[in-house]
This record gives structure tokens, sequence and C-alpha cells, in this order.
């Protein structure tokens, strides 16, 4: 029976975003990024697999075992990239950030014909769409929190996107410092996950579908906090 060629063993190869945070205590990553088709394959296959498998069992029944039996690949494979469970979900978490990033990179091209609210609302909403019709986008963030360094490695991904947002409201808001929309759109980035989460964990308790709701009084506050940053800067 023909069987694929072994793959050339290759030095571990680092992702430049990886290499920025190797200084930081507790930052999980992968061990080494494809660079082979096949590789890359693989990788991919195993990053879905464990999307499925989180959604289904949830982060305490989640074993790489079962993540490499679902991408038929050998589970020694899989921990040539992934030491650990924790280093998945955290990649997952990463995928999903950089998913988001480019959507805002999407939505600054319209800049200046788009103002800031137009464009705070246009954000929240694709995010509630996504948190909404992808159970696993909630299944990461919630797996995330489950030890300091997931949740350490979760915040690097958050500063990620929340640089990419600052860039974006620059324009937006001239008269407020740089470091001050540095400081929002990190709170911006936090507080939408932790209300979505809300919409979601607060509906499925009581019953009642609260997500619409939600969203709209995120939106709501989130446009209060950056209108009356902007006024206060421009008054000051």
């Amino acid at each position: 029976m023909p069987t694929d060629p072994p793959e050339r063993v290759q030095e571990p190869v680092r992702d430049p975003a990886d290499e920025a945070v190797q200084d930081e205590p507790n930052i999980l990553v992968p061990r080494r990024r494809p660079i082979q088709e096949r590789s890359r394959r693989k990788f991919q296959a195993l990053l879905s697999s464990a999307r499925d498998v989180l959604v289904e069992v949830g982060f305490d029944s989640f074993t790489c075992e079962e993540v490499a039996s679902r991408a038929g690949v050998p589970i020694g494979t899989l921990y040539q990239f992934f030491a650990n469970k924790y280093v998945l979900v955290c990649e997952l978490d990463r995928q999903d950030a950089h998913g988001v990033i480019e959507e805002i990179e999407r939505f600054a091209q319209k800049i200046p014909a788009l103002d800031w609210p137009e464009l705070l609302n246009d954000f929240l909403d694709h995010l509630a769409d996504l948190w909404l019709s992808d159970p696993s986008r909630r299944a990461v963030w919630l797996a995330t929190q489950a030890t300091p360094a997931t949740r350490a490695t979760a915040a690097v991904n958050e500063r990620e996107l929340a640089r990419m947002i600052a860039s974006v409201l620059a324009p937006l808001m001239p008269a407020t410092e740089r470091q001050r929309r540095a400081f929002m759109a990190d709170v911006l980035v936090h507080v939408a996950y932790s209300m979505l989460n809300f919409s979601v964990s607060a509906g499925s308790a009581t019953g009642e579908d609260i997500h619409d709701a939600t969203v709209t009084e995120l939106k709501r506050m989130l446009t209060a906090y950056l209108w009356l940053a902007e006024k206060e800067a421009q008054v000051g």
C-alpha cells in the first residue's frame, strides 16, 4: 500500500509574533510552526479538531489524544507542535483574534467616510454575530481563563487586537492622547468580550434570549465612553 514520503526533519520555525512574547513569563505558543504544505495541513486539521472537541466536551474533558484521533494525526505529531492542551486552546484564541483584526482592517479602509460611532457599531455587530453563530468562540474564550498562563497568553492576543483598534481610532479621535487611546482600546476589547460572554451565560441560565439586548447596551456604554473621552480632550 503506497504511503506518503517522510517529511524532512527541519529546525523549529517560529512566527515573529511568537518570538516577541518569549520574554514574557508563562506565554504559551506552539513549539514550532509548519512551513511545508503537508505539515500545514496537519497543523490546521489539529486546530479544527480541537475546536470541535472543545465545543462538544468542554475544556475539563478536552484531551490531546482525542484531538489527534479526530484529526487523523499521530499523537506524536501533535506534540511536535503543541506541548499540551493549554497551548492548543491559546493558539485557537490567537486564530480568533487574528480573524477579528483582519475584519477591523477592512473597516479601517472606510475611514474617513466612517466616523467612530459607525465603526464601533460595525465592529460590535461583527463580534456579536461571530459570538452567537460560532459556539467555539465562547468555548475558546472560557478555556483561556483556566490558568494564569492561559490568561496571560489571551491577554497578549487581546493587546494585539487592541493595538489595531487604537490605530483605527487615531484619526477618528484626534484630540485624545495616544496613550489614553491605547488604554481605551484595551478597555473596549476586554469589556466587549466580557459582555458577550455574559449575553450567552446569563441567557442560558434564565432561558431568555438577551443577546441582542446586551449588544445594544454594550454599544450605548462604549459609545458614551469614547464620546466623553474625546469631548474632555477637546476641552482640556
